[in-house]
């Protein structure tokens, strides 16, 4: 009998414990120890976040929606293309291609998740775990489908006005929730392919995600930090979340249930555990966190942003939060980040000034530089599946510039879209599963 109190006693002690770690968990836990972004990088994610804003916008020139500036600083003459969900056919979330002459930019945009249209749930629901690898780690298999249609669809265009502008503008992709997982696919193809654009270098290459959704296995994530930055608002829900995409949205009216169940079960399952399976999905790149609100208090306080390359404990836990699914809406993100950039440019100005502003980039760019190659040696140090050195991964660049001519004569998007995909009887594309595009 006094055993058996004893077991109880232990077991309320400890599901207490539990219960006060998950319920007292909150979304500024998760980057408590990353620094503060600076200016100068965090500017183009609230003006890449209206030009995702633009896509819902069928007219930029009467637009229903209200960013924080009140008004759209797109230029409606700019909009060269515009695809909607009808010309897509299902196949990819609606999107933009837009000319930013003023920061020198060509931006493909892509729309999230349209809650009305079938197709962009069957975009989700295709996948399995560890069913498709691309350049050596996993992937998500319905949004690399999608991926790969984009650029199948739009190379030749973004090619063109890349030539037409001298081969000077920065080729961005930018996405939000369902679109951020595509954008971020498409932007590994390219820079696994750049002859696809004009044998486009990789630092031409950007990308945007925000509320990404889990596409990519750890490494891939990692590897190209460089490349892909996400933007997450406090506690959303998505970027948490291991659970396939498609549970989570086949339990859409449940979400609250299935949040804490995933919460309940993902405790249980050891740190290292997760880190070495080689199939488990992550947010790509690195990730800039927006902070607005305090454990026990009420109300928004000004946002900070903070920064990093996380590669354990990379947004691990659900936080259970009534916040956690209004933090994914891409108004809200837009609104925040123009906050915190204005807070991070008054807090620029009022610091002292010891170096020009061009040395203070230069420094910024090798911190950054700097914290890609520490993230990639934790990786290894980590033993994550898949993962490069930084000597892997500087070689790997060397060969790819030593043979950019060579991929150029030989290598075509043409001859990318082959591996991906082959004809059917009735002439359509249809994806291979077991092809892996060379790096």
């Amino acid at each position: 009998m006094s055993v058996a109190c004893g077991l109880e006693c232990v077991f309320c002690v400890g599901f207490s414990r539990w219960a006060w770690k998950r319920c007292t968990h909150v979304g500024s836990d998760d980057s408590a120890t990353w620094t503060s972004a600076t200016p100068e990088e965090f500017e183009p994610i609230p003006r890449i976040s209206r030009v995702i804003l633009a896509v819902y916008e069928p007219d930029l020139r009467n637009p229903k929606i209200s960013p924080s500036l009140g008004t759209f600083d797109l230029n409606p003459e700019w909009v060269i293309k515009r695809v909607t969900h009808e010309k897509t056919q299902g196949r990819s979330p609606p999107y933009i291609i837009y000319i930013d002459h003023d920061h020198r930019e060509i931006v493909l945009a892509i729309r999230g998740l349209n809650l009305a249209k079938e197709s962009d749930y069957k975009i989700l629901l295709d996948n399995k775990l560890g069913q498709k690898m691309l350049g050596g780690g996993y992937v998500h298999r319905g949004l690399l489908k999608s991926a790969a249609w984009v650029l199948n669809q739009e190379s030749e265009t973004l090619w063109r006005v890349w030539e037409e502008n001298g081969r000077e503008y920065d080729l961005v992709f930018a996405g939000h929730s369902l679109g951020s997982g595509v954008a971020a696919l498409m932007a590994v193809l390219v820079v696994n392919t750049p002859a696809m654009i004009g044998d486009i270098p990789r630092n031409k290459v950007r990308c945007f995600a925000l509320a990404p959704a889990r596409c990519m296995s750890l490494n891939l994530a990692v590897k190209y930090a460089d490349v892909i930055s996400s933007v997450i608002l406090q506690d959303d829900f998505l970027p948490r979340t291991a659970t396939p995409l498609e549970d989570i949205f086949k339990s859409v009216f449940c979400l609250p249930c299935l949040l804490f169940l995933v919460c309940l079960r993902d405790t249980f399952i050891p740190e290292g555990r997760k880190l070495r399976d080689p199939r488990r999905l992550y947010a790509p790149g690195r990730i800039y966190h927006i902070v607005e609100r305090k454990f026990c208090r009420c109300g928004r306080f000004p946002p900070e942003v903070r920064t990093a390359i996380p590669v354990d404990g990379r947004f691990e836990h659900i936080v259970l939060s009534s916040n956690a699914t209004s933090d994914h809406a891409i108004l809200w993100i837009e609104r925040e980040a123009e906050k915190a950039l204005q807070i991070l440019r008054e807090k620029s100005s009022e610091t002292v000034v010891t170096m020009a502003p061009k040395e203070k980039r230069m420094e910024r760019l090798s911190t950054l530089e700097k914290e890609h190659k520490d993230a990639l040696e934790r990786a290894v140090s980590l033993n994550i599946p898949h993962a490069v050195s930084t000597a892997e991964e500087e070689e790997e660049c060397n060969n790819g510039e030593a043979s950019a001519e060579l991929k150029t004569k030989k290598k075509n998007w043409d001859e990318v879209v082959d591996k991906l995909f082959h004809r059917s009887n009735s002439g359509e594309f249809v994806f291979n599963d077991n092809v892996v595009p060379e790096r």
